[in-house]
């Protein structure tokens, strides 16, 4: 294989983090990059550590700046020869997207085309982008590509949807070559504490209820971050000319099924507490991962209960430092 040089963007980012790792394993260069926002600071710190022991670290580099940067972005456009970039770095979260919605515009759709522009400058035409299954709002699962995502639920979709939006107008003008990948609930070790599944376990450690919106039978097509990782790698070294692809983990399960699998590996009950459903949320999600298979062949390999139990297991072996405030 053709050894090549990716930017990959929001590299101390759950996902991108373990994107940067598999690229290191396969003898790429990845320059990485990420304004370390304040959210989670100490967690991103441990994540951008883990990279730089992996295999291949050696031809890693990392830079402290934003996608908005746009002095930044040109010294790395002119430094080193990007074959591809992985536009992971975002604001993310549906609920945060409603105290925030200026910022989640900002950061999600205008810095991104400061990113266009530079790639475009500089002759990079191929782009992976995270999107979320969050499009799918108003549309019933399993969904497909090919479905209409014009019924955004928050701040945050109408933000990614305008990132997609943005990927197409340059496909057509520039002829960049473009993934999208719409990523579906992805949980795993060192995840966003924001996420349902990080909380869940913290609490439940701690003795603390957990707090449910709604009645917990919503269904999440819950995505291994290592699958989602594999994925997004694919996509990135696989032509694409435009395409939009869901990555999810084909088997959607109700919250309160997730729960239940927490409790048995930690063997300890939850203290559940039912708050109302919040109107951002989606009641289901499923993908339908059949475009995947064809065109990265992909598939989600890693079973649902390995995936909790590693999850679990890392908060486990890490319990003492996330518990601590400034997480």
């Amino acid at each position: 294989m053709h050894k090549k040089i990716f930017l990959v963007t929001g590299v101390a980012g759950f996902i991108a983090s373990k994107v940067a790792a598999l690229l290191l394993a396969d003898g790429h260069r990845v320059i990485g990059l990420d304004n370390f926002e304040d959210h989670y600071r100490r967690l991103k710190e441990y994540r951008l550590d883990w990279v730089s022991k992996q295999a291949g670290a050696e031809n890693f580099s990392y830079l402290h700046k934003s996608v908005g940067d746009r002095n930044a972005l040109e010294n790395i456009f002119i430094s080193e020869k990007i074959d591809a970039v992985i536009h992971l770095a975002a604001r993310a979260g549906v609920r945060q997207s409603l105290e925030e919605p200026a910022a989640y515009m900002e950061t999600n759709a205008s810095f991104f085309f400061v990113l266009l522009e530079a790639m475009h400058r500089h002759g990079v035409a191929k782009l992976v982008l995270a999107s979320t299954s969050s499009m799918y709002a108003g549309q019933s699962a399993p969904f497909s590509e090919d479905l209409p995502a014009d019924k955004p639920l928050s701040p945050y979709a109408v933000s990614k949807r305008a990132a997609e939006l943005a990927a197409y107008n340059y496909h057509k003008l520039y002829d960049f070559d473009v993934a999208i990948l719409r990523y579906f609930t992805v949980f795993g070790p060192a995840g966003r504490p924001d996420m349902s599944v990080f909380r869940f376990i913290q609490d439940i450690c701690l003795a603390r209820p957990i707090r449910i919106f709604g009645d917990g039978k919503q269904v999440r097509d819950f995505t291994y971050v290592d699958d989602i990782a594999r994925g997004t790698v694919a996509a990135a070294v696989t032509p694409s000319g435009f395409e939009i692809i869901n990555l999810g983990g084909g088997s959607p399960m109700m919250l309160n099924d997730m729960i239940a699998g927490i409790e048995r590996v930690l063997k300890k009950k939850a203290e559940r507490i039912f708050v109302a459903a919040h109107a951002a949320d989606m009641e289901a999600t499923g993908a339908d991962i059949s475009k995947a298979a064809r065109l990265l062949a992909w598939r989600p390999m890693v079973a649902a209960d390995e995936a909790l139990r590693a999850t679990v297991c890392w908060h486990l072996k890490n319990h003492a430092w996330i518990t601590q405030e400034g997480l």
